[in-house]
């Protein structure tokens, strides 16, 4: 039996948006429309996909099996289209590009624009995620050019080392923690802290140096970006470890200040991805060139204003 890619593909979004309305509006389609593709798609495979017994559509366990099997074929069609797309070089074509949120935030805009300039006729695509979930979007290809901070152990992926960064420690101006010359890795132990969610890389490289002086983070509040975590601060709700790269706006203004952390520093080299054994597109080469090239011209801001001892 021959899958219809038509139905396939509503399929997939009803199921990766939870809803035949979400779906529709996605892909400029009606609902009804929707509904009966979907209907048709069960009565050619002979299964039931969704179940739609209550609230939402859920997928059944045979709609689980399709789903991830559709994922893989959409994954080689969109191989398939970079290939083709590499034939016409730096003329056109798309460069999907993926980076963990700090790097996206604070990093990338400067390269984006840069690269803008050069290739005025590559369309970009940037898709922003924490770091397993950019490693995740390159080994489905979904992205071509990924960029994250945190570890990644993963055997389909080269991991390259591409700039460094490091974590700082900051604090209100009015938290106790701030009025002290030294802070010490036991004080942190008892601290509300903010955190990132599981699979951010800031997170992990934070963890991981704490774990060291067996301390666990007490984590009051999770947050899913560091533009949250710095406001989050700013306000009073706790402490947080953050990338350097990303404070200066908010310690010049005076919201947030940096600690100084008795015995223990945060470095991290933030790194590129690369699909073992994967092709590149001309735009993705041109890209990962200028990476290289503005690497020194772009290293993350060196002394910032600490507490006051």
């Amino acid at each position: 039996m021959a899958l219809n890619l038509h139905h396939l593909r509503i399929f997939s979004r009803v199921a990766e948006l939870g809803g035949f309305s979400r779906a529709a509006e996605a892909m400029h389609l009606s609902q009804p429309a929707v509904s009966k593709s979907v209907r048709e798609l069960e009565r050619q495979l002979q299964v039931t996909l969704f179940d739609r017994s209550a609230g939402a559509p859920r997928l059944t366990d045979a709609g689980a099996a399709l789903l991830a099997r559709s994922r893989e074929l959409f994954a080689v069609e969109r191989s398939a289209e970079e290939e083709l797309r590499r034939l016409r070089g730096l003329e056109g074509g798309v460069l999907r590009i993926g980076a963990s949120t700090t790097i996206a935030t604070y990093l990338l805009p400067g390269y984006l624009a840069r690269f803008r300039a050069a290739h005025p006729d590559v369309v970009l695509r940037i898709a922003t995620a924490n770091t397993r979930d950019i490693a995740s979007a390159l080994v489905e290809r979904r992205v071509e050019v990924a960029l994250v901070e945190g570890p990644v152990d993963d055997p389909r992926l080269s991991v390259i080392a591409w700039r460094s960064d490091e974590l700082v420690l900051i604090a209100p101006p009015s938290h106790a923690l701030a009025k002290k010359r030294r802070v010490t890795p036991a004080d942190l132990a008892t601290a509300p802290f903010i955190g990132r969610e599981r699979g951010s890389g800031t997170r992990r490289v934070a963890e991981a140096a704490l774990a060291s002086e067996g301390i666990t983070l007490r984590i009051a509040l999770r947050l899913s970006s560091t533009e949250a975590i710095m406001r989050a601060v700013a306000a009073g709700l706790g402490v947080a470890i953050v990338s350097r790269a990303a404070i200066a706006d908010q310690v010049a203004l005076g919201h947030v200040v940096v600690l100084r952390l008795r015995g223990l520093e945060f470095p991290r080299a933030l790194s590129e991805l690369r699909l073992a054994g994967g092709a590149q597109s001309p735009a993705a080469a041109a890209f990962r060139v200028m990476l290289r090239a503005r690497e020194g011209a772009d290293r993350a801001p060196t002394a910032l204003p600490r507490a006051a001892p």
